[in-house]
């Protein structure tokens, strides 16, 4: 995995761990962590983000990021997203502040804490394998099932976890998700 954008991400979790907000990093980070490698221009961050967060989070940030403090109220306020940008790298993080729903709590309860080393250790909270599928899986449908990149990491993780993914859960979620059928379409294309 390339060390810029996870080092610039853990930068962000390392100040959501310190603020006490539950996150996971999902997006194209967690699927090449269980999957294929491929490039990325940003990373994508879930947190469970409140209004008294505010604050610290951009005091804690504010001079290695390029940040607006505005737009993440906003985004706070009616559970979007916003990013911001690593100031020295120009890699960007985009920070989603979900809607309270069943999928969410169950994506926080499996997160799994991934250990990197670089000058230190540092580790931070990621998808689970198939909690990674399963969002890349709603993403695709949301999306209007185009996304070839999409796929293809939904793909990755598939192929690489083969025999190690709880497809129980999966098919659970995917039926809850309502993306049930892209999940069988995905199986059958790796048999």
């Amino acid at each position: 995995m390339q060390n810029e954008p996870i080092e610039v991400t853990l930068k962000v979790t390392q100040v959501l761990e310190n603020l006490g907000i539950p996150y996971l990093i999902g997006g194209s980070l967690a699927s090449t962590l269980y999957g294929m490698v491929r490039t990325t221009q940003d990373s994508d961050i879930v947190a469970e983000m409140r209004i008294e967060h505010l604050q610290p989070f951009v005091s804690a940030l504010h001079g290695e990021f390029y940040l607006d403090d505005e737009m993440i109220a906003e985004s706070i306020q009616r559970h979007s997203s916003f990013n911001i940008i690593h100031r020295e790298t120009m890699f960007k993080v985009d920070v989603f502040i979900p809607q309270p729903r069943p999928f969410l709590q169950s994506q926080l309860i499996r997160s799994q804490k991934q250990t990197f080393f670089f000058e230190t250790e540092v580790s931070a909270k990621f998808a689970s394998p198939e909690d990674t599928i399963l969002a890349k899986l709603e993403w695709y449908h949301l999306g209007g099932e185009v996304s070839e990149r999409q796929w293809r990491d939904i793909l990755g993780v598939l192929k690489t976890r083969a025999g190690t993914l709880d497809l129980g859960y999966l098919r659970k979620w995917a039926d809850e998700l309502e993306v049930n059928d892209l999940l069988e379409r995905a199986l059958k294309e790796l048999e």
